[in-house]
């Protein structure tokens, strides 16, 4: 068919969807093949609507067609298979099985006969692979989201998911231009001709004179009048506007430009389980039980340098063989839950007073906002407490240093308005670029402390963007202004490094960025053109015009892997559009807009997973992998036409502008927790005769320059035992009353069974020590790694008593074990592994644990128990290990021989050995907001690490107390604070809180000399409280923020009589979404549970506070414990 004959279908494809003919305009598009309709497939996938859903398919594809299309049709038929076995049609599911999946057998017999299998089944959730299947309706729509990333990864789909870029009623424009020609050749035209018929050449008859000669018919007629008269048409449903992708390259001036394919769809294997554990191997060694299939590629695949023995998925990307397990309420099956991560409470009002032009969250205490205003005022706000900490009116500073052009244009009219307040990347120094030449740089101090640090009279006109980048490992400010330049200034002097000429208009906004170690700025002009700069002087490496030729701004997702820019043409036409970089191409167009805009549309991404537009009066939300918007949301109203938007790091607070010189502030539950905490605090130092200001420890540039300008997708804790968890879970804390000074506070002491619920989870009689102890990021269940190289999973069910399924010492757990009765045991070698020092780390989603003691490090799979790899042979051996918070197949991994390994798992390769400890690595936490690893050593060294190029920051060894000594063998533990700034010690010493960018420390707790040493702890999930474990088996129980002892649990409140007196905890764990709840494993290999009493709800309350002041992370470092502390030890 020729390209004019397939326009045309097109055209016919959008006159039948303008007229409603629904069911003929699919069915043009499943016979011509030209056009796939994702929102109708969507539709009858959760309709269940499978011959249809097939039949569209088979315009486009076959089974046999290649591996993507397997999976798809795979998929579907399974689905199909499932939903018959679960409404106990057997007769139904036979044919099924014998007319659709059976095709599979052929590739995979064994594949085959486990699905026949599941017909013996009263209830195929028997199946461990299926247990975690849910209802039909959400079982489709995650299926759903399978088969969208494997039909946009499918080369068969390639330029077929979107529609062109056509105007409204294409085709009757055309027909309309048509008509008007040849009334135009009407000896005397009507000026209203009547026109009856498109089934003959229109003619004006007789009464006018005679006709001309039919245009088709007449070769020499020369330009086209203008068309005009025929009447417009409504909008064209779902065939929405996309601009023509742009050919230029994007990225091709970079020496080693991605060459990565398709980035949600790993090349793995169909397979019978549930579809949401996320792919542990790139090209996963199936084991021989494993009810997967490989099939043969049908198109060219990515190939790397080298080869990939394993490679544990991001877990944004799910894989395509499954239905989503993972254990309730966590995972990144969230797809369908969307709505939930994104910001939707109006949770604070601030009264700017004058129109918010910018705004900009702090890096780091990510509840300060910055606010630049039209008349030139700058304001800085703790949304917490709704506290204006700082405002300041626009003032030049050295007006006798300005040009005489800035005088001048001063005196002529002083008014200004601030474009643009950004943060350096470490919140030490933030920026003002203002509509009138100035940029002014001060620097943060905490609380409402800002200094003049520098002002640059950047541009003639106005400074209408500005950024902060490291070049060169040097922090420099970044400008553009209306005299069609970009300038790089030295942050730390004011010093111009380069000047970049080449835009034909002024420059509108810049976005600088790295990519594989080079530098590069792009920037965009209020023509459309877009440019790309490398920090010389040979001129821009890129020419290309953004869509809709309008102002454009550009923002890397929060990862640095993906491109977007969101600009409004001078009609007022707005676009959002995701770019190939490597082809300088428009990848995606995200639709939505629906009315012209009056002025540019801002934009703003979050989680690497979100886009936001102020647009229409309100805030939309996209996936960034769906073109059709998420959700709308109008902040309960009062916002303008366009407002100002901008996102915390973390994404869980959103800052808008409203019509009344005000913002608002929009949060999701995290954010709703990070408010509350803040205003307690608040409420609580205001009661105080001097409430301490919070304090930030700027790094100096030279340290922040490794400082990577992104950030993670969530708020991790990096956990003691080296888990990565989220917050999305954690409860609330129950805001705890003041003590009453008229009262005497007391110590809570819990010595007997009935003063809290405790539970002995059900026993293993194999295992005689526990080492290692963590819950699962679901909460549904308790990890446990034995002395003996076996690890033990207990979860709890849903029932009557326990309805959301999570662990609780009120209702006893099941020891689980796979029906294939193996255990995970880890590779001892020659070792005897009570001897070894034991380790483990669990993956974000649950699926996959990484183990190690004293032999090979082992990737097991939390659903089968199956050995997935080994790798890492001893020696050395590995005795911490942690995960990379923002790439699960970077691992860092604290060796016996006192270094740490940076272990890529993907291309099974040591990416950095770090060497500084003298003695074995027995900590690690990473802190994804200030980009660092931290690492402890039974040297009792600790180590700051830039996780960027791997280099040492700090170093500082423990403050052991005066006439303390520990033992040879005595481990030092770290865990980073909910914060993310603050880390908790633990040694058998002591308890201490560090600030990282200082490596000071900032609160000791030191038990009495005649105390038992301390075994473990570990903060709440919440970081409220910390749980430390002690050698004569008690538990205490401190407030987080200045190490105070509230409660002390004996060991006969849990431990019978009977029991030796040498049983004592040997680690210990908290709940990740229930502050209050905590497990101990024990040297007798017992575990136990512990939380409350129901009427408590708590453990004890906090000491009153003493001399009028309040103890808080950024307070006065306090070496040592009050007496009266240590004495109760």
């Amino acid at each position: 068919m020729s390209s004019l004959s397939r326009e045309l279908v097109f055209l016919i494809l959008q006159f039948l969807d303008e007229e409603k003919f629904k069911e003929t305009v699919h069915r043009l598009e499943q016979e011509s093949g030209f056009f796939f309709n994702m929102k109708y497939f969507e539709d009858e996938v959760h309709n269940g609507n499978w011959d249809e859903v097939e039949k569209y398919l088979s315009g486009f594809t076959k089974v046999d067609d290649n591996r993507y299309s397997m999976k798809i049709f795979f998929e579907i038929r399974k689905q199909k298979y499932l939903e018959a076995l679960d409404k106990h049609d057997r007769s139904k599911a036979v044919e099924i099985l014998v007319k659709d999946l059976k095709v599979f057998a052929t590739f995979n017999e064994d594949l085959f006969k486990e699905i026949t299998h599941l017909l013996t089944l009263e209830n195929f959730r028997e199946n461990e692979q299926l247990s975690k299947y849910g209802d039909t309706k959400s079982a489709r729509a995650i299926m759903l989201v399978e088969l969208k990333k494997l039909i946009e990864a499918n080369p068969l789909f390639r330029d077929k998911l979107q529609f062109p870029n056509l105007k409204n009623s294409r085709l009757r424009t055309l027909i309309n231009q048509s008509l008007n020609w040849q009334h135009q050749l009407c000896k005397n035209p009507r000026p209203n001709p009547d026109i009856k018929t498109l089934f003959v050449d229109h003619s004006c008859g007789q009464p006018n004179g005679a006709r001309a000669p039919s245009p088709a018919n007449n070769p020499l007629l020369g330009s086209l009048p203008k068309a005009g008269g025929f009447p417009p048409l409504g909008a064209h449903g779902p065939f929405q506007p996309t601009p023509a992708p742009v050919q230029a390259s994007l990225a091709g001036w970079m020496s080693n430009p991605s060459t990565v394919t398709h980035p949600a769809i790993s090349g793995g294997a169909i397979g019978l389980g549930v579809s949401s554990i996320p792919a542990a191997l790139k090209h996963p060694r199936t084991p021989p039980t494993n009810l997967s299939v490989d099939y043969p590629s049908g198109d060219s695949d990515h190939v790397s340098k080298r080869t990939r023995p394993m490679g544990i998925s991001d877990e944004v990307n799910l894989p395509v063989n499954v239905l989503p397990v993972t254990f309730p309420g966590h995972g990144h099956s969230q797809t369908f839950n969307a709505p939930d991560d994104l910001p939707k409470a109006v949770a604070r009002t601030l009264n700017q007073g004058s129109s918010p032009m910018s705004m900009d969250f702090h890096p780091v205490q990510q509840t300060l906002l910055l606010v630049g205003t039209n008349v030139g005022d700058i304001a800085l706000w703790e949304v917490g407490s709704r506290e204006r900490l700082v405002s300041k009116n626009f003032k030049v500073w050295d007006l006798s240093a300005c040009s005489m052009p800035l005088q001048a244009a001063l005196v002529k009219d002083p008014s200004v308005s601030v474009n643009r307040v950004i943060w350096s990347p470490d919140g030490s120094l933030f920026g003002v670029a203002y509509s009138r030449h100035i940029v002014q740089i001060y620097s943060y101090h905490g609380g409402d402390e800002f200094r003049h640090h520098l002002e640059i009279d950047a541009h003639v006109g106005g400074v209408n963007d500005l950024a902060f980048s490291h070049p060169n490992k040097q922090l420099c400010a970044i400008t553009c202004g209306d005299d069609k330049t970009i300038k790089v200034w030295d942050a730390t002097n004011g010093t111009k490094q380069y000047t970049f000429e080449g835009h034909e208009a002024p420059v509108y906004s810049v976005c600088p960025h790295y990519k594989e170690n080079i530098q590069f700025i792009f920037s965009t002009a209020v023509d459309g053109k877009i440019k790309a700069w490398l920090y010389d002087n040979m001129g821009s490496r890129v020419d290309y015009e953004a869509p809709g030729r309008g102002c454009t701004t550009m923002a890397y997702s929060a990862d640095g892997t993906r491109l977007f820019s969101c600009g409004t043409s001078k009609d007022g036409e707005s676009f959002i559009v995701e770019w190939n970089e490597s082809e300088g191409a428009v990848k995606r167009t995200y639709q939505g807009f629906r009315k012209r805009s009056s002025s540019v549309v801002q934009f703003d991404t979050t989680k690497n997973r979100y886009l936001a537009a102020g647009d229409d009066f309100s805030i939309k939300f996209w996936d960034m992998d769906n073109v059709q918007p998420l959700t709308s949301f109008d902040a309960d109203g009062g916002l303008p036409a366009s407002p100002r938007i901008r996102f915390n790091k973390d994404g869980s607070l959103l800052a808008v502008s409203t019509n009344d010189n005000g913002i608002k502030i929009i949060a999701n539950s995290d954010g709703m927790r990070l408010l509350r905490t803040l205003e307690n605090l608040s409420y609580d130092a205001s009661r105080t005769p001097e409430a301490p200001k919070p304090t930030i420890n700027p790094i100096s540039a030279a340290t922040s320059a490794g400082l990577a300008d992104r950030s993670a997708s969530v708020v991790a804790i990096a956990g003691m035992n080296g888990d990565s968890r989220s917050l999305g879970d954690v409860k609330p804390r129950i805001t705890e009353e003041s003590s009453d000074k008229s009262k005497i506070w007391k110590l809570t002491e819990i010595s007997e069974p009935s003063q809290c619920r405790s539970l002995r989870l059900p026993e293993n009689l194999r295992v005689t020590k526990i080492s290692r102890l963590i819950f699962t990021n679901s909460g549904n269940a308790i990890l446990a790694l034995a002395s003996n190289a076996i690890h033990l999973l207990w979860k709890w069910q849903r029932s009557d008593r326990n309805s959301n399924g999570k662990a609780t010492a009120s209702v006893p757990p099941q020891l689980w074990q796979p029906s294939s009765g193996i255990l995970m045991t880890n590779d001892v070698a020659d070792t005897n592994p009570e001897e070894a020092v034991p380790c483990f780390a669990l993956s974000k989603n649950d699926s996959y644990v990484m183990s190690a003691s004293g032999g090979k490090i082992s990737l097991f799979n939390m659903m089968t128990f199956k050995t997935m790899a080994t790798f890492m042979p001893p020696p050395p051996t590995a005795t911490f290990l942690a995960f990379h918070p923002q790439d699960n197949n970077i691992i860092a991994i604290g060796m016996d021989d006192s270094t740490i390994q940076i272990y890529n798992v993907r291309v099974d390769e040591v990416k950095s050995k770090l060497k500084g400890h003298s003695k074995r690595v027995t900590g690690l936490a990473f802190s994804h907001v200030l980009n660092v690893l931290v690492s402890s050593g039974a040297d009792s060294q600790l180590y700051v690490w830039n996780t960027d190029g791997w280099e040492k920051q700090k170093a500082r060894f423990l403050q052991v107390p005066a006439g303390r000594t520990s033992t040879a063998q005595s481990d030092t533990r770290v865990q980073f604070h909910q914060d993310q700034i603050h880390f908790l010690v633990v040694h058998e010493t002591q308890l201490a809180i560090y600030e990282t960018t200082k490596l000071e420390c900032v609160k000791q707790w030191v038990p009495r000399e005649s105390s038992a040493p301390i075994t473990h702890a570990t903060f709440s999930c919440d970081s409220q409280l910390v749980y430390a474990s002690f050698l004569d088996a008690t538990v205490c129980v401190f407030t987080a923020t200045n190490l105070r002892l509230r409660c002390r649990i004996n060991p006969s409140a849990y431990l019978p009589a009977s029991v030796s007196s040498n049983v004592h905890p040997l680690v210990i764990a908290a709940h990740p979404s229930e502050p209050n709840e905590f497990a101990l494993g024990l040297s007798d290999g017992g575990v136990h549970g512990f939380e409350p009493l129901e009427s408590e709800n708590k453990w004890g309350v906090p000491p009153p506070v003493e001399n009028g002041s309040v103890s808080s992370m950024a307070a006065t470092p306090s070496v040592g414990a009050p007496v009266s502390e240590q004495a109760q030890r």
